[in-house]
């Protein structure tokens, strides 16, 4: 059981880290100090739900299609594998920066900050794929353990996001310079690699 919450752990917190929309709009509302808590409880809430319908659907679905782990256990490691190697174009690129989200720049309401993360949320099509097909498909090599997994999938969405709304004015002088946005696509190309690398073992 450890092993399996483990890898959940480890794999989601590789997927959220990445800056996008949704992680750079909590970031914001962190350094603005407006909504903090919301927001990040929002994030993390919405994050074990897709995680849940991920996990428990797949296994649904495979236990009615045989084929079905082992096709997503290879498009995993290729989606992993490509991944990856994006993040470590990246780092050795450089020129990574922040650009905070402007979505709702002057609603300081709850409503409108909650239809903001809502859009951020659910309509981003790369949510859907990382958080409910491949931790999904990925959860099957955890068979009879896959609510571990999802459990510390969760576990590393909840620490991502308050970590990152309330550590935002630490972050942001440090996420200016580009040699940390360098390190920080290493970090997650080597993550992505050797979760792809444990799939293809059968780990």
């Amino acid at each position: 059981m450890t092993a399996a919450y483990f890898a959940g752990f480890r794999l989601g917190l590789g997927l959220i880290v990445a800056i996008g929309a949704q992680n750079a709009f909590v970031l914001r509302q962190g350094l603005l100090r407006r909504h903090v808590f919301l927001t990040c409880a929002f994030c993390a809430l919405a994050d074990a739900l897709l995680i849940a319908l991920g996990v428990g659907g797949f296994a649904l679905a495979s236990g009615a299609m045989a084929w079905l782990a082992p096709a997503l256990r290879w498009g995993g490691v290729a989606f992993l594998l490509w991944y990856g190697l994006r993040s470590a174009r990246s780092a050795w690129q450089g020129g990574g920066r922040l650009e905070a989200a402007t979505a709702g720049e002057g609603a300081g309401g709850i409503g409108a900050l909650l239809a903001t993360l809502t859009l951020f949320t659910f309509a981003n099509p790369h949510v859907w794929l990382d958080t409910v097909v491949l931790l999904g498909s990925i959860s099957a090599q955890f068979a009879g353990r896959e609510p571990a997994f999802a459990a510390g999938a969760m576990t590393a969405s909840c620490v991502f996001f308050f970590s990152l709304g309330y550590g935002a004015r630490l972050l942001a002088p440090l996420f200016a310079r580009p040699a940390a946005w360098r390190v920080l696509d290493g970090m997650i190309a080597l993550v992505m690699w050797s979760i792809a690398l444990g799939l293809a073992l059968g780990g």
